[in-house]
């Protein structure tokens, strides 16, 4: 069975591998020479970076610039098509991590390479369907599913704290507590380095937790308790006013 070192060296602009990850599967931090584009065919993963938290629902891939370290999370049994893209394959293609949608064509694209061995003809119709894949990548729309990790090292432990346990109710005095630091300093620091405050980050946190198990069929009641909200219409409403739908709506379009 090849594994992902595999095609480290292999001299084809883009290289495909298919895997197969259970429920709870957790692939420790590391990083690839190459770039990276994760598409689950079925599932939900999450991925961590230094520049965020990012959920990957169905209908969305996650892009991952190469020599990031990132730590992979599947929330239930993912099928995971994952392609390996050379650094200068495309001087356009993105320089940060985002998640970013699978039109029809992107997804026919990424099983077609799929069924390509390695060494495949670059001057053939195989390398052909590569250049196609690679135009259009540069035309998929960004989606907004991550939250902004920091780099103060304070802060990414209590935000990681957060990430673990999205339903904890401690306040803002607690909070700095945790990080060591002067409430003052806590939302003074928050802020510059993220961009959001506490609460919001927070509230962000929990909805892209959230996301995550609605994708994983959980019901609406019980993911809106679980993550922290105090009924599910509170929680409804909060995702409408992030997403522009309701759950079911969210989903419903998806498909």
């Amino acid at each position: 069975m090849r594994r992902s070192a595999d095609y480290e060296q292999v001299p084809r602009p883009v290289v495909a591998l298919a895997d197969e990850y259970p429920a709870g599967f957790v692939d420790p931090a590391h990083s690839h020479r190459r770039a990276q584009l994760l598409y689950a065919t079925t599932g939900v993963m999450s991925v961590v970076t230094h520049e965020g938290n990012f959920v990957v629902p169905p209908q969305r891939a996650v892009w991952i610039p190469g020599g990031t370290e990132h730590e992979v999370s599947c929330r239930g049994a993912v099928s995971l098509r994952t392609l390996y893209i050379e650094p200068d394959a495309g001087e356009r293609l993105p320089r940060q991590t985002c998640v970013v949608e699978v039109t029809p064509l992107l997804r026919a694209l990424i099983l077609e390479v799929m069924r390509f061995t390695p060494e495949y003809a670059v001057e053939g119709r195989e390398g052909l369907i590569v250049r196609l894949l690679l135009d259009e990548l540069l035309t998929l729309p960004v989606a907004d599913l991550h939250v902004p990790m920091p780099q103060d090292p304070r802060l990414a432990r209590l935000c990681r704290a957060i990430i673990d346990d999205p339903a904890g109710d401690a306040d803002l005095d607690q909070m700095a507590e945790m990080a060591r630091m002067s409430r003052r300093t806590l939302t003074r620091l928050f802020r510059l380095e993220t961009g959001m405050s506490v609460a919001s980050w927070r509230q962000h946190v929990r909805l892209m937790e959230a996301l995550s198990r609605l994708a994983c069929g959980q019901p609406v009641t019980t993911v809106a308790l679980d993550v922290g909200y105090d009924s599910p219409s509170s929680f409804t409403a909060v995702f409408h006013k992030v997403f522009g739908a309701a759950p079911s709506q969210y989903f419903a379009r998806l498909q």
